[in-house]
């Protein structure tokens, strides 16, 4: 199997990882899960986390195919916009980003200038896609639970799996948030498990598990199936519902959900300024 060149760059403001994966043959690579800086006790945006992706890429000549995104996040803003004007590529997500899109469109009162058909994005993957990064074959494979969009790109050798899983000592994403659903995410991540023992998994996110004093987030199928502590070693469906369930009632809200999501369901836009020229988040107050 064709194995990328996968570089981690890692945001601890967010507990975020982007990658850039690269084709070293063709030198072609795709963004995945990009930063936007955001400071929410100014409001302020920066670029400082989507300029060190750009460095790299620019330092290392590489040609940006697609910039990707694995789901509609909660915890961080996209910078994808802002990376594509700079490097180009086209900017994909799943195709249920609509019904993200339409939920979330009603909590914020974003109005019917937010579409809610996905067209933000050059293109929207369906489970089962195929596509390349350079020479390297690609396919999107959906895998729900978290939310309804959520996708995992296997690129190569190499599986991306957003929120899904996290590295085998932390366990598995919420699923307590709108369409998420822990039958579904089991489901999902048992897709994620069909795939060759030895195919590396690069995770979204880490938080540093109890008793483990660094970050960390690669891994690999084969781990994740015999160590994962929310749903390997042979953990049944209705056993990972009852866990997830009760961890999630004991979650807080993520501390950037209201200005991630009203960001990232429109593809990492800002909404759209007000007639004094100054661009607004909304605060939905006792909704969610």
């Amino acid at each position: 199997m064709q194995s990328p060149e996968v570089k981690a760059f890692f945001d601890e403001a967010t507990y975020t990882v982007s990658y850039v994966v690269t084709d070293p043959e063709t030198n072609h690579c795709a963004i995945i899960d990009s930063v936007l800086d955001y400071d929410p006790n100014s409001g302020r945006t920066s670029k400082t986390s989507a300029d060190a992706v750009i460095s790299y890429i620019k330092r290392r000549n590489l040609s940006v195919d697609w910039v990707l995104e694995t789901h509609v996040h909660a915890d961080h803003l996209s910078a994808a916009p802002y990376l594509q004007q700079q490097l180009g590529g086209q900017m994909a997500i799943g195709e249920h980003i609509t019904t993200v899109q339409a939920v979330f469109g009603r909590l914020f009162n974003a109005g019917t200038d937010f579409c809610r058909d996905g067209s933000q994005f050059d293109r929207l993957l369906t489970d089962g896609d195929e596509f390349s990064v350079g020479n390297i074959q690609a396919k999107a494979i959906h895998t729900p639970g978290h939310t309804p969009a959520c996708m995992t790109y296997l690129i190569g050798d190499a599986g991306f799996v957003g929120d899904t899983l996290f590295m085998p000592d932390f366990g598995t994403a919420r699923v307590d948030f709108p369409g998420g659903d822990a039958s579904t995410l089991f489901n999902s991540i048992q897709k994620i498990f069909t795939l060759p023992d030895q195919t590396r998994l690069f995770m979204c996110h880490d938080y540093k598990a109890p008793g483990r004093d660094y970050y960390s987030w690669e891994t690999t199928v084969a781990e994740e199936k015999a160590k994962n502590i929310h749903v390997g070693s042979g953990t049944s469906e209705q056993e990972f519902i009852k866990m997830r369930t009760t961890r999630d009632q004991q979650l807080d809200m993520p501390r950037l959900i209201l200005p991630s999501v009203q960001v990232n369901m429109r593809a990492g836009d800002l909404p759209p300024a007000d007639e004094n020229g100054v661009r607004y988040l909304k605060i939905p107050v006792d909704a969610i």
